[in-house]
């Protein structure tokens, strides 16, 4: 009797070890920001990108789901041109960037303080593959201000990419926006 109680809370342990974890792996909002409602003209709504609601909450996010040989993420679409959606220069090297090539931003968390910057991921996608160089971060914890273009903030699992990655990928351009994707290291 003694064996089988023993060997229940061996199970048990092992059971609540999985749990947390796995817990631990999750990535969970770490805020929210009430929106505001930009000034007439101030949030740039090419690609169809959306603009801040005046008081309604918005997740933020310091972290994106684990990396893994393929992980999974959302592609969207973003111009990192002048005058372009994506709003000022990108953070990693203070530049703007053709939209006809390969270039993305990724979310705070898989953005890790810049430690991608200017290296090459592979996406894949629409039974395609790319490889695109990392020059912004998708920030996932600010938004609705001037600085994001009054955008709100970006989900925790995004791969924000150019019309290059998207014609790359062969997405017809009206289904271009957002696209379940896998991506990589390159």
């Amino acid at each position: 009797m003694r064996s089988f109680f023993l060997k229940g809370s061996i199970i048990a342990i092992f059971l609540l070890a999985i749990c947390l974890v796995s817990e631990a792996q999750q990535c969970r909002p770490s805020g929210r920001i009430r929106g505001r409602k930009p000034p007439p003209g101030q949030c740039n709504t090419e690609d169809d990108s959306d603009c801040c609601k005046a008081g309604k909450m918005y997740p933020t996010y310091t972290c994106s789901p684990p990396m893994s040989g393929n992980t999974q993420a959302y592609l969207t679409l973003n111009s990192f041109e002048e005058g372009g959606d994506g709003g000022g220069p990108s953070e990693c090297d203070g530049q703007y960037h053709d939209d006809n090539t390969p270039v993305v931003a990724l979310s705070t968390g898989w953005y890790n303080g810049g430690s991608r910057c200017l290296k090459n991921i592979r996406i894949n996608g629409n039974g395609q593959s790319v490889v695109a160089m990392v020059v912004d971060e998708c920030d996932s914890t600010e938004g609705c201000d001037a600085d994001h273009d009054y955008q709100p903030p970006c989900p925790n699992n995004i791969v924000d990419a150019s019309k290059a990655v998207w014609k790359a990928l062969g997405v017809s351009e009206d289904n271009w926006g957002g696209l379940d994707i896998t991506w990589s290291d390159a």
